[in-house]
């Protein structure tokens, strides 16, 4: 059932803020990274309002796609659309208006290059990998996990109006980040992914063959994230962090393969996988204002 008014926190929701909150924080990171520096406070700030309206649109768009699987999942069915507290019209509307103003931001006050990628992702995101990629390939979320891993690169061409290797590297450890982190959701949730028909990894190869991606993903993960340092773009502080973080997600990922009747593994695995990708990007901040190298050591 459809309501003709919903609450502002009714839009608010279909943004999945929480999830915008580690877009930007990966952004904001982004931005700071690409110059030794503080760079121009009017860059960061419209900077991160462009980009954040844009994944609010993303994700807008994903809900509208969705509701149908979301009525019937019990982790989205208390969603604003499934509820019928937002229609599809209200919903593509407000998607629509919060994604132009943001690309309109990046593309006026920013540059032209952070709009035009920030465009692709949002196409990405709520065209390639919700409308197909998700209901087509088992490899959604590998291939659909490009779209994710894009907010790093996007805050550095806020600031330097170019894509460097640095951000480049930026990119590569979100994107092989997102599926350890979202199959372990899905092993969780896998019977639900079944009922609705999406062919996640779990349903499709099993809980098995499942929990061996999640290891040898986050393996790759570990030596990738260690990359940072090798190039010298980071310091001890940030390799000390890694290497830590790393073992702490390679703990869980053989605890889900050691004892693969706990179901209770999986979410802790996808909770701690979160907080993994918040801690690391918060290290290469503070090692970025905040180098300590072996010399100063010794």
């Amino acid at each position: 059932m459809d309501t003709a008014r919903p609450e502002l926190k009714d839009f608010l929701k279909l943004c999945k803020l929480k999830v915008v909150a580690l877009i930007m924080l990966t952004a904001v990171v982004g931005m700071l990274l690409a110059t030794k520096g503080f760079p121009p406070l009017d860059l960061v700030i419209l900077g991160s309002i462009g980009i954040a309206l844009a994944s609010c649109s993303a994700a807008v768009f994903n809900h509208v796609v969705d509701q149908r699987i979301d009525t019937i999942m019990s982790r989205t069915k208390n969603r604003p659309m499934p509820e019928g507290k937002v229609n599809s019209k209200q919903a593509i509307i407000f998607g629509i208006v919060i994604g132009v103003i943001g690309l309109g931001i990046l593309a006026i006050w920013v540059n032209m290059l952070t709009a035009v990628l920030t465009f692709f992702a949002l196409i990405g995101y709520a065209v390639i990998y919700t409308m197909y990629l998700k209901r087509a390939t088992p490899q959604n979320i590998v291939i659909g996990g490009a779209a994710g891993a894009a907010p790093p690169v996007l805050g550095w061409t806020a600031i330097t109006n170019s894509v460097e290797l640095d951000a480049m590297l930026l990119f590569l450890i979100v994107f092989i980040w997102t599926p350890p982190h979202f199959w372990a959701l899905a092993i969780h949730r896998h019977e639900e992914y079944a009922k609705v028909d999406v062919p996640m990894l779990p349903v499709t190869h099993g809980l098995p063959f499942t929990r061996l991606q999640i290891l040898l993903y986050t393996v790759i993960l570990f030596i990738v994230t260690l990359m940072p340092y090798l190039i010298g773009m980071s310091s001890l502080i940030y390799l000390i962090g890694a290497i830590l973080l790393g073992i702490g997600f390679l703990y869980y990922a053989v605890q889900m393969m050691r004892y693969p009747d706990n179901m209770e593994l999986p979410m802790k695995t996808f909770g701690f996988s979160i907080n993994y990708l918040m801690i690391l990007f918060v290290i290469l901040l503070v090692d970025h204002y905040f180098p300590l190298n072996l010399n100063q050591i010794a």
